[in-house]
């Protein structure tokens, strides 16, 4: 029996567990990646663990989320991450050299190996091949320090692509269709595969662009075979040593098989607020679009502004649009002005922003209230864009740059598919290692919080209770406002739930602690630990939820919270703000809860390996290597 893409990799990396589907298994991991938002703290996480230098093959630090830097707060955290990135032999790309996902991409992609990154979209890399996967700081910082990375085995999906996009029609539309047949719940646990004749249509990029959406489905990864466009793309990089073959195995047994034929599909747009809510562009033609933003790790490649380059060419931005581009990288950003492109841009009346991640995590460009804000990015989750009162669609970079033009969604707008055969610009601003720096703390830079470690017996009320599809962005939000306290749970912990229960920390610090209680596919999105931590940190003790996210579900056990499902979700019911729940802990995998306020019980379940039930029993993952230490 062949094997697929993933079990290849994970065959060669795997560490400990068998490739049973739903068993769990640990693998090495080979690279990392941190981005500001979530790198202070996972640094600081690596410090807590005292090694003396990196274990992985190389990590990379990135500078891309928080770079308004409209405090001290920002640029104090650079500062730290420059120099710890120093001291442990971390590879630092400093702001301005573009967003993590763009240039990991560029320049350290390399087919067959396994890259952890604590940032949700890091599956990008699987465009070149890779086994990519998003995952909180903390996973992040033990695997730097050399553990390997624990997940359940997943199952594998495996998508086969016939013939090739039509003219308008763009990659963006093939991963939106994917997430209209598998919704943003139909990836949990699962890494898809694409293949098929219509793969040799998409360049490394418009791989990218899929495989970083992935993320919308829950997937644990995506990816795309290793081949002659693959190598064509690396030999432009100058990276032609990094590049290796890698092809499923013909006969390669799957566990979900899907066919989309490319000539098929149309242009589309996800509407608010959810990236699965799929509309076809004709349904939505001559609406009143009053912002355009181009860009985010999805949608900033050369190929991408060239061809909105193309479409904006002898046109002017409509008087009522405003129209924001972001280049994904320097690289990108240094070929569009060599070649003319930026030219155009700024001639159409476009305004150029820094290649970051920027206004995709609320980082400025917050549209008018009640605007449309058609953006190329990942996410449309309520609030994100930094406006409760907009609706932000999610489009190809063509029906973006033609939308921004007419000032309504439209698809009819003539152009030229762009010349991308052009040599590629190869001058990074990534600072090497020296082992000669101090570690710089700023003020705002605070030390990890401590969990205690956890009574079984557990009297507590309920905080709060949300529905299905909760992101980590109600959970913890993004934006200017809160993510210059990344590094500070204290003040960070001001801001959970805010968006949608402004008493939430009141309410904690009043019962002194409790439980969430959560609908399905609870802490879907970004993979910002903070959204576990800081809920730590006001005495959450365990999350109840019809079912979880994968990422933030590891997220919690790493800081000590309980993830419990009901056992029938219609239990969900019997529970309401506010109520007193009781049991007591002797079998993890399954209790009973009694509701005090309304005399019900109600039974829990939980799938917690045995690491898994110690890391929570020591109060988190730091506690507990402590106390190995001690052993």
């Amino acid at each position: 029996m062949g094997l697929t893409l993933t079990e290849k990799i994970i065959k060669d990396h795997l560490v400990s567990g068998n490739m049973t589907r739903g068993e769990r298994i640990a693998i090495h991991i080979d690279q990392t990646l941190t981005q500001d938002a979530t790198g202070t703290m996972a640094y600081l996480e690596l410090e807590a663990l005292g090694i003396d230098k990196i274990k992985t093959d190389f990590s990379v630090s990135y500078v891309d989320h928080n770079t308004l830097q409209s405090g001290f707060e920002n640029a104090d955290d650079h500062a730290y991450l420059r120099s710890v990135a120093d001291k442990y032999g971390i590879l630092f790309s400093r702001a301005g050299n573009g967003i993590c996902h763009q240039v990991n991409l560029e320049r350290f992609s390399r087919p067959g190996k396994t890259l952890l990154g604590s940032d949700s979209h890091t599956p990008t890399c699987g465009g070149a091949g890779m086994l990519a996967i998003g995952s909180g700081g903390m996973d992040v910082a033990l695997a730097m320090a050399g553990e390997a990375f624990s997940l359940l085995m997943p199952k594998i999906v495996k998508i086969e692509l016939k013939n090739k996009l039509r003219h308008s029609v763009s990659a963006k539309d093939v991963i939106l269709k994917v997430l209209e047949i598998l919704t943003v719940k139909g990836g949990v646990n699962k890494v898809i595969e694409y293949c098929g004749e219509g793969v040799k249509s998409l360049t490394v990029p418009e791989r990218g662009t899929i495989c970083n959406m992935g993320a919308e489905l829950g997937a644990t990864s995506s990816i795309f075979p290793s081949d002659e466009i693959t190598k064509e793309f690396f030999l432009k990089q100058d990276r032609l040593n990094d590049y290796n073959e890698l092809y499923a195995d013909n006969d390669a047994i799957y566990d979900e098989e899907y066919v989309i034929d490319l000539d098929k599909i149309v242009p589309l747009a996800a509407c608010p607020h959810s990236p699965d809510n799929i509309k076809p562009i004709s349904e939505l033609k001559g609406m009143k679009v009053n912002q355009v933003l181009i860009g985010s790790c999805t949608n900033s490649s050369y190929y991408d502004l060239a061809l909105v380059a193309n479409i904006l060419k002898g046109h002017k931005v409509h008087p009522d649009v405003s129209l924001g581009i972001s280049p994904g990288s320097k690289q990108v950003y240094s070929m569009i002005a060599r070649d003319g492109i930026l030219k155009t841009l700024i001639d159409s009346g476009a305004r150029i922003l820094e290649s970051s991640c920027g206004p995709c995590i609320g980082m400025g460009q917050s549209p008018q209230t009640n605007a449309l804000s058609l953006r190329t990015f990942n996410r449309n989750f309520y609030g994100r864009s930094g406006t409760m009162s907009a609706n932000v669609y999610l489009v190809s970079p063509i029906i973006a740059a033609m939308s921004a033009i007419k000032g309504y969604i439209t698809d009819d707008i003539e152009f030229e598919e762009p010349n991308c055969n052009v040599s590629f610009i190869l001058d990074d601003s990534i600072i090497y290692p020296t082992y000669s720096l101090d570690v710089v703390r700023g003020p705002n830079i605070k030390p990890i919080p401590n969990n205690e470690p956890l009574n079984k017996k557990i009297d507590k009320r309920v905080c709060i209770k949300v529905g299905d599809n909760i992101t980590t962005d109600h959970i913890m939000p993004a934006g200017a406002k809160v993510l210059p306290y990344r590094s500070n749970i204290e003040r960070i912990s001001d801001f959970v739930f805010y968006q949608i229960d402004s008493k939430f920390k009141e309410r904690c610090l009043e019962y002194k602690g409790g439980f969430i209680i959560g609908g399905a596919n609870y802490g879907q999105g970004s993979s910002r630990e903070h959204a576990a931590l800081a809920p730590m940190y006001l005495g959450i003790k365990a999350v109840i939820a019809k079912s979880f996210a994968r990422i933030h579900k590891k997220n919690l056990i790493n800081f000590g919270i309980i993830p419990y499902t009901f056992l029938n979700e219609r239990d969900y019911d019997l529970v309401n703000l506010g109520d007193e729940l009781s049991f007591e802990i002797t079998n993890f995998n399954e209790v009973t809860i009694l509701n005090k306020t309304n005399n019900k019980s109600f039974k829990a379940v939980s799938d917690l390996s045995n690491e898994d039930i110690a890391v929570i029993e020591a109060g988190g993952i730091l506690n507990y290597i402590k106390n190995k230490g001690r052993d």
